[in-house]
C-alpha cells in the first residue's frame, strides 16, 4: 500500500496544481509562452570609482592626498611588466605626485566628464579624455584617461599607458619646488586634510599678495589709461573705467593666485580643490562685467534719446536693460551650479519648456514688444508728430512698451497696439521739408488772352519773389478751356519750419494773388453762371410768347482754391 501512495503522490500534487492554477499548469505542459519580466542587468560598482573620468581624477587626488601610493596605482594602466611590482607602483605614483605639486594642473572636477562614455565633444578617440597637463622646466605631458573595457564590460577609465611611460622616463634631477626649499620641516611634516600645514599658510599668504598686487596693477594701467586717452577723465570715460575697475580687479587676482600657486610648488590637493572656487570667482567677475556694462549702455544711450528729444525710447531702453539684467542671473545661476557638479539638465528642459509656455500665453505681449522696438529703431513717428495710421489722423501723444495714442482733431484719443502699429502705413506729417502749394484759379470764360498772358506772367514774378518757395521748379501754367472756364494750375513748394509758417507764406501769395486778379480786370469764375435771354415774340408764334422766359442754368466747376 505504502508503495503504491508513492505512485499516486505525483498525480495527485498535478491534480492540486492545476486545481490552484490551470491556466499556469496548461500552459507549461502545453509548452505555450512565458510570461517573464527581465529585470535590468544592475552594473557593479568600483570600489575605487573608476566607472567615470571623473570618479578616476577624483580617487587618484583622495589617494596619494593620504598616501597611499599603492591605491593610487590602481589607477594607472601598468603595460610593463617591470611596473607590476609593489615598490614600483609606489615609486610611479609618488613621482607622478612630485611632478603635479611642481607644475601640474587637472581641469576641476565639475568639468570633468562624469558620464562613462566620457566626452564626446572633442577631438579624442571616443573612449580618451584629456583631464590636465603637467609642465615644468624639463617636462611637458598631456594626462590622458583611456576606457580600459569593451562595449560588453562596465566602463574602467585608467591612466593611459603613454601618460604613465611619460611620467617614469621624467627627469627630476634637480627638481624641487619652492616650499620644498624655503619651508621648515615641521610645517612640511604636520598636515591638515592631509597637505602641509605650510602649505595652507602659503595659501593664505599668496591670496593676501594676489590681491594686493592686482590693486596695484588695477591703480598703475588706470594712471595709464588717463595720460594715452583724452575722454579718460570725461564723465563717459570715468564710467567705463569704474565699470572695469571690480570684474578686471577680480579676474587679475585670480590670475595671480593661479601662477603663485602652480609655480611655487603647492600640492595638487589643495589646487584641486580651490579649484572650483577659482572658476567660480572667474565667472561671477565676468557676470560683473555684464552687468556694469549694460548699466553703462543703457545710461548712456537713455541720456542720447533724451537729448535727441526720443524721450519714449527710454522706457524701452529700461525693459531692455532689466531683461537683460535678469538674463545674466540666470545664466549666471546655471554656470555656477555646473561648476560646482550639480546637474542643471532637467533644470534647462525645464526652462525651455516654461519659455515656450511663455511665449505662447504672451503671444500679443511679446508682438506689441517687439513692435515697440521696431518703432524705436525706426522712428516712423515721436511724441507730438501729426499722423495718419491707416485711416486715422492725429497728434501721438505716447508711445508705450504696448501700445500708442494718437489725439484726433476731434479731441479723442485712439489706442494703437504696437504690434498693429508697426505693420500698418504711416504718413509722418510733421517731418515734410516743404509744402506744396497748389490752387487752381478758374476764370470766366469772357477772360481775354492778353488777361491770361498778364497773370501767367505775374503769378510767376510772385512766386519768384519769395526766397521761402523752392524753386525746383514753380510750375504756374494755362491748363484748360472748357465751356465755362478757364483754367490755371499753379505747382510750388514752400520751405518752412512747420505747417503754420508754411500757412502764412500761402495766405500771403494767395492775397497778392487776388490783387493781381483785380487789376488784370478778370474775375473768378463763380461756381454757377446764369444766362437769361428774352426774345420778344413773333406773330406766328403766339403760343411761345405767352410762355415765361427760357432760363439756362450751366453748372461750372467749383474753384478748388
Amino acid at each position: 500500500m505504502i508503495l503504491h501512495a508513492k505512485r499516486l503522490f505525483p498525480y495527485l500534487l498535478l491534480m492540486m496544481l492545476l486545481l490552484l492554477k490551470p491556466d499556469v499548469v496548461a500552459a507549461q505542459l502545453l509548452g505555450g509562452d512565458k510570461k517573464t519580466t527581465e529585470e535590468p542587468v544592475k552594473i557593479p560598482d568600483d570600489s575605487l570609482g573608476r566607472r567615470t573620468p571623473q570618479g578616476t581624477v577624483n580617487g587618484f587626488i583622495k589617494a596619494i592626498g593620504e598616501q597611499n601610493y599603492l591605491r593610487a596605482s590602481q589607477y594607472f594602466v601598468l603595460s610593463k611588466r617591470s611596473y607590476r611590482k609593489k615598490a614600483e607602483r609606489i615609486r610611479i605614483a609618488k613621482i607622478f605626485q612630485q611632478l603635479l605639486d611642481q607644475g601640474g594642473t587637472f581641469s576641476p572636477s565639475s568639468i570633468i566628464s562624469s558620464k562613462e562614455i566620457g566626452r564626446t565633444d572633442d577631438d579624442l578617440s571616443t573612449g580618451v579624455d584629456l583631464v590636465g597637463s603637467i609642465s615644468t622646466n624639463k617636462t611637458a605631458i598631456q594626462l590622458y584617461l583611456e576606457n580600459q573595457s569593451d562595449d560588453s564590460q562596465p566602463a574602467l577609465w585608467l591612466f593611459s599607458s603613454e601618460t604613465i611611460d611619460a611620467i617614469v622616463s621624467a627627469d627630476l634631477t634637480g627638481e624641487k619646488t619652492f616650499l620644498d626649499k624655503v619651508l621648515p620641516t615641521v610645517l612640511k611634516e604636520r598636515k591638515f586634510g592631509n597637505v602641509p600645514i605650510g602649505h595652507w599658510a602659503v595659501v593664505v599668504v599668496m591670496t593676501v599678495i594676489s590681491y594686493l598686487l592686482s590693486r596695484l596693477l588695477i591703480f598703475l594701467l588706470a594712471f595709464a589709461i588717463q595720460k594715452i586717452w583724452k575722454k579718460a577723465n570725461s564723465e563717459n570715460g570715468e564710467a567705463i573705467m569704474n565699470a572695469l575697475a571690480l570684474p578686471v580687479h577680480m579676474y587679475l587676482t585670480v590670475v595671480l593666485f593661479v601662477a603663485f600657486t602652480q609655480r611655487m610648488g603647492i600640492s595638487i590637493v589643495v589646487r584641486q580643490r580651490f579649484s572650483i572656487i577659482i572658476i567660480t570667482i572667474g565667472i561671477i567677475a565676468f557676470l560683473i562685467l555684464l552687468w556694469r556694462m549694460t548699466d553703462f549702455v543703457s545710461v548712456f544711450v537713455s541720456r542720447r534719446m533724451s537729448s535727441n528729444g526720443r524721450v519714449s525710447a527710454v522706457s524701452a531702453i529700461l525693459f531692455l536693460s532689466r531683461t537683460t539684467k535678469a538674463a545674466i542671473v540666470v545664466i549666471g545661476i546655471i554656470a555656477i551650479l555646473g561648476i560646482i557638479g550639480v546637474d542643471v539638465t532637467a533644470g534647462l528642459a525645464a526652462l525651455g519648456i516654461g519659455g515656450i509656455a511663455l511665449a505662447l500665453g504672451a503671444q500679443k505681449t511679446i508682438e506689441n514688444f517687439v513692435g515697440s522696438v521696431s518703432l524705436i529703431a525706426d522712428q516712423p513717428l515721436r511724441v507730438g508728430d501729426y499722423c495718419r495710421v491707416d485711416d486715422i489722423k492725429g497728434t501721438v501723444e505716447s508711445i508705450g512698451m504696448r501700445s500708442t495714442t494718437l489725439r484726433t482733431s476731434a479731441r479723442t484719443i485712439v489706442t494703437i497696439p504696437n504690434g498693429q502699429l508697426s505693420a500698418s502705413k504711416i504718413e509722418n506729417f510733421a517731418h515734410r521739408d516743404r509744402f506744396l502749394f497748389n490752387p487752381i484759379f478758374t476764370f470766366r470764360r469772357e477772360t481775354t488772352s492778353a488777361q491770361m498772358r498778364f497773370l501767367l506772367k505775374e503769378f510767376r514774378a510772385l512766386l519768384n519773389s519769395y526766397s521761402s518757395v523752392k524753386n525746383s521748379p514753380i510750375i504756374v501754367r494755362f491748363t484748360a478751356i472748357t465751356a465755362d472756364v478757364l483754367k490755371i494750375e499753379i505747382t510750388a513748394y514752400i520751405e518752412a519750419e512747420n505747417v503754420e509758417k508754411s500757412q502764412e507764406v500761402q495766405e500771403d501769395i494767395l492775397l497778392k494773388m487776388m490783387d493781381l486778379i483785380e487789376s488784370s480786370g478778370t474775375f473768378l469764375a463763380p461756381s454757377q453762371t446764369v444766362y437769361v435771354t428774352s426774345e420778344a415774340p413773333s406773330a406766328s408764334n403766339q403760343k411761345t410768347a405767352k410762355e415765361p422766359k427760357k432760363v439756362i442754368k450751366k453748372q461750372n466747376d467749383e474753384n478748388e482754391n
